[in-house]
């Protein structure tokens, strides 16, 4: 399952920079210049789940297999963008695409790296980011709005629900508010809209603060400022140094353990976003582990047991008869299926049963 995740910015924040340790593929090109990214980088990123070494120590197995995630790196926006400035629309119709958006904010002083404002300032960054997305979602609706109004002078009974809420969102974002926002996110007619147009400013933001080494310690005022902005609409903010993350890429994790310690980090600002953004999209993982492979399944939250059987083979689903259950903690806790069996905490669940985050599953079918 891949569900995306787009990492957007001014240019020079050290957005393609941050996608080339994100991904571990030096293949988005970062230079000293605007507009160096041209098309959109697409990459599968594995997500770090401490749970797997774990259950692998037990079960010993020829490979871990972890849950992935698709990262869109697009290129840098720049203000106008919504009405062609800079590499313009096709930018944010590439945005429009993914289901999270990672804002890679500058929040470091290096006069070696030219900011395309001319100078630092994160708020400022964000606002013009999110102004162009705004303009952009205005633009989207209005060209709705305008063929709703043509279906209701053809008596079209269904647009005039939708048209109504239309307008009313319309007025809504018209006076700077996004559409995450909008007070009937539940409503059927908005539903339709946004899932339809894909509102750019309807989606999960998760900012990415860029600092310099110093930063990665003590919040910068540029940190603060930035936390306090994103609090407003209950947004994260996850800190990182992406030369740093980009130096880590090919250590092993002892290594990489050492090189965070020594800056006073206990998590990489990568793993966090990662894992930020796979809570963010939805998604969890279960497990089945055997001698071949410890392996993780991505799946909806609130996903039913046959359902999460055909995310690894159809006829899994087709075919369900029941799931065998084991809680990852009993799992560990009693060393391994045997263990768990024998300690009465394996349960056979049937087709209503919603599959549990990190649940050990092994599916009975037949075909």
């Amino acid at each position: 399952m891949g569900l995306g995740i787009g990492l957007v910015g001014l240019p020079n924040v050290g957005k393609s920079t941050t996608f080339n340790a994100l991904t571990k593929a030096q293949n988005a090109q970062s230079a000293n210049y605007p507009f160096c990214t041209i098309e959109p980088n697409k990459a599968v990123v594995p997500v770090p789940d401490e749970r797997l070494e774990e259950l692998a120590k037990i079960v010993n197995p020829e490979r871990i297999q972890y849950s992935i995630l698709d990262f869109v790196d697009i290129a840098g926006l720049v203000k106008g963008a919504s009405r062609g400035e800079g590499l313009g629309n096709k930018f944010l119709s590439n945005i429009r695409e993914t289901e999270v958006i990672l804002h890679i904010v500058r929040c470091f002083e290096d006069d070696n790296v030219v900011h395309v404002e001319g100078s630092v300032d994160p708020l400022r960054d964000v606002e013009i980011i999110e102004e162009e997305l705004l303009l952009a979602d205005i633009e989207s609706l209005q060209k709705r709005i305008d063929a709703l109004n043509r279906r209701v002078k053809g008596n079209d009974r269904d647009a005039k629900a939708q048209l109504e809420i239309a307008q009313e969102l319309m007025a809504f974002i018209n006076e700077g508010n996004p559409v995450s926002e909008f007070g009937k996110q539940d409503d059927e007619a908005f539903v339709t809209l946004n899932r339809e147009l894909r509102f750019l400013t309807g989606k999960e933001i998760i900012y990415g603060a860029n600092v310099d080494e110093e930063g990665l310690g003590e919040d910068s005022e540029y940190v603060k400022k930035l936390k306090d902005y994103a609090a407003k609409y209950n947004r994260e903010v996850i800190k990182l140094c992406s030369k740093v993350e980009e130096e880590m890429v090919d250590f092993d994790d002892e290594e990489k353990a050492e090189m965070l310690s020594s800056l006073g980090v206990k998590e990489s600002g990568l793993d966090q976003i990662i894992k930020k953004g796979f809570a963010k999209l939805g998604l969890m993982s279960y497990f089945t582990a055997g001698v071949k492979e410890v392996r993780a399944w991505t799946i909806r939250q609130n996903t039913t047991a046959p359902k999460a059987a055909a995310v690894i083979h159809n006829d899994f689903e087709k075919g369900f008869i029941r799931a065998e259950v084991i809680a990852y903690e009993d799992f560990i806790a009693y060393k391994g299926e045997t263990g768990a069996k024998e300690a009465g905490k394996m349960r056979l669940e049937g087709k209503e049963y919603i599959v549990q985050d990190g649940d050990i599953m092994h599916f009975r079918f037949n075909v």
